[in-house]
């Protein structure tokens, strides 16, 4: 019984993954176009990932707990940057992320933050391929400063 029930599990998972391939229409919007689209498989549901990247789990963790989430996910593909740069300053304000600035020099580097959380992106050009990085956590809490005291 249980025999049957992994191998369902297993033809399941095939066949919905099997048909997320890319199809040709994908493949001339990663060639063709300057315009990327959001995958279907996000960690984090407010934080897109572009069509074309595969994720790299023995480089990547994540923690939610009590409505704190934590993670630095890596993820590879071969993604011109520049596109890559011009899909977050597309994609994340439509997740509520205000883009704070954007670094460029060899590697990107992209700042958003929200009400309570920071998201660095970097893309990091290796080879052909490009690697991905999104650091996600809270904002650091701004501590009320102490009145000075006069010196007596």
């Amino acid at each position: 019984m249980k025999a049957r029930a992994y191998l369902f599990f297993l033809l399941s998972i095939f066949f919905i993954f099997g048909c997320a391939g890319s199809s040709k229409k994908e493949d001339g919007l990663l060639k063709n176009s300057s315009l990327l689209e959001p995958s279907g498989i996000f960690k984090f549901s407010d934080v897109p990932i572009p069509i074309g990247f595969k994720p790299l789990p023995q480089s990547s963790y994540s923690f939610e707990s009590s409505g704190v989430r934590v993670g630095l996910l890596k993820y590879q593909g071969k993604v011109n940057p520049d596109r890559i740069v011009n899909f977050y300053k597309e994609q994340m304000p439509m997740y509520n992320w205000m883009l704070l600035n954007v670094v460029e020099y060899g590697q990107r580097l992209m700042n958003f933050e929200r009400e309570t959380e920071t998201c660095i992106i970097s893309m990091d050009p290796k080879g052909s391929s490009t690697i991905l990085t999104i650091s996600l956590g809270p904002k650091a809490q701004i501590l009320p400063k102490k009145p000075k005291q006069p010196v007596k």
